[in-house]
Order: C-alpha cells, then structure tokens, then sequence
C-alpha cells in the first residue's frame, strides 16, 4: 500500500515536492483524497479477504437461528417471521463493532499507526480507508440476510426496497462509528473483544431485538430508548413496512449518534491516539 508522504525537498527540474508545486496542481485536492482514500481501502479489503471466516460466521449463525426459532416467534406472537428476522439482522450487524474496532486497533499491534499518520492522508481519511471495506461487508450482510428472510422465513416482501437500503447504509454508518470511536478508547484486541461482544448482545437485547419491546419490564422500555439496536429495529421494521415517516426519528437519532462517533474517533486518530503501540 503506497500513501503519498510528505517532503520538504525539491523535485530534479528545481520546483517543490512537497505538494505546494505546479505539479500538485495538476490534480485536484479531491481526487488526491479519494486516490488515497481508495489505496487505504484496497488494503483493508484484502486483509479481510484472506481471513474471512468472522464475515462468514456473522451470517451464517443468524440464519440458523431465524431456522430455529421461527416456529416459536410465528406460534407466538403475530408478525413473528418479521420480528425474528429483522432482530436476527440487527443483532448480528452490531457484532461489527468488534470488526470495525480490530481493523483500527490491528495498526497499534503491528506499530504501523505512526507510519500511516505520517503520510499525507489526514485522520478523516484513514478513518474512511480504514471502514470502507467493512461498510460494504456489513451492508453485504444484512442484504444477505433480509433476501433469506423474505425467501425462507416469511419475511414480508418490502414493498420499497429503496428505503430498506437506505435504512441498511444508515444503520452500516452508525455501527462503524461507534466501532472505531471504540477502537481509540480499548488498551487491547481482548478490551475490545468483550466490550464489542457484551455490549452487542445488551444493546439488540434490550432494544427488542430478541423479545418484543411490549412484553418486556417496564425499566427495559425505558432504557430500550438509549440503545441503538431499538432505534436500528425500529428503523428496519418501518422500512420494510415502507413507512416512511417511522424510518425518519430513528434515521435521524442514528445518523446524529454516527457522526459524533466518527468525529470523535477522528479527533483522536489525528491527536496521535497514543503514538503507536498498546497502552
């Protein structure tokens, strides 16, 4: 992966290398940002292709679970295939954090954070480099498993895929935030590791994701409401009841918690995120 670095020499016909020249002008600064963005991403991508066992087992597991329970959710409650289905798929998607968080962490491991931080690239865009690739596996996922829970479980046909989609990025966005916001705060893969996977199953759980919220204590409906998993079901279930006016309080709670996730982890990626190496 080749990022361009910074200098403070002279290019051979005597005009400055270090990005201030006419031939920096050449092309634009946006272009030289996605260029950038784009190698980032190309790595990332074929580090996760070579280890793709997490990516499969985060698919396959909820579906055999939607297998499992859906005799039970359907006898019930009505409306069961969409409950199991849609909380299969948001549950599941959450355990992301702890791919998105890895992926970040993983250069403090093999101390190649400071190399990366001394390249032209700005902290917004090794962030981005670094959770593209995830964005697309997560976004990938939950598609898989929305088209089995149509085919195989029952799940209503969504009248409006648009809106499944894009409830499907916004909730893709949210969770890599919050994983990388995550992945700036852990001292270890193992921190991480039981951080990502307790706090995914407390948070899907006590937003509904397994049990209906009605049913549940009245503490939990209370405390339902700061999990994001409640307002990824809520978000889910209007989308594929194409309710477009249910998808808009839960997108904006999201999309708000996202980007304050992002800006965080970006500020402390720029900030030098402890110089290198495991606290």
């Amino acid at each position: 992966m080749l990022l361009d670095t910074p200098s403070n020499g002279t290019g051979s016909n005597g005009t400055p290398s270090n990005g201030v020249g006419p031939a920096a002008g050449r092309r634009p600064a946006v272009l030289d940002s996605a260029h950038r963005i784009a190698a980032l991403a190309r790595h990332n991508l074929t580090l996760r292709l070579r280890d793709p066992g997490q990516m499969i087992s985060y698919i396959v597991m909820p579906m055999v679970l939607m297998l499992v329970l859906k005799p039970l959710y359907v006898r019930a409650m009505p409306g069961g295939a969409t409950q199991i289905a849609t909380g299969l798929m948001v549950m599941f998607s959450v355990f992301a954090i702890s791919m998105a968080g890895n992926s970040i962490l993983s250069e403090r491991t093999w101390r190649t954070w400071d190399r990366l931080r001394v390249s032209r690239a700005p902290a917004a865009e090794l962030l981005i480099g670094k959770t593209l690739p995830l964005f697309g596996v997560l976004v990938a996922q939950q598609a898989i498993l929305l088209v089995y829970g149509v085919l195989v479980i029952g799940l209503p046909m969504p009248s409006a895929p648009g809106l499944v989609l894009v409830a499907i990025l916004i909730w893709a966005f949210a969770l890599l935030a919050i994983g990388a916001a995550l992945a700036t705060l852990v001292r270890s893969h193992g921190e991480l590791s039981v951080i990502s996977d307790v706090g995914a199953l407390t948070l899907s759980s006590l937003g509904g994701a397994l049990v209906p919220l009605s049913i549940m204590p009245d503490w939990a409906q209370v405390a339902a409401h700061v999990s994001p998993g409640y307002w990824a079901l809520a978000m889910m279930q209007a989308a594929v009841r194409a309710d477009l006016a249910g998808i808009l309080g839960p997108a904006a709670v999201l999309l708000a918690l996202g980007l304050l996730a992002g800006m965080f982890a970006a500020r402390r990626l720029a900030r030098g995120w402890g110089r290198g190496g495991l606290l």
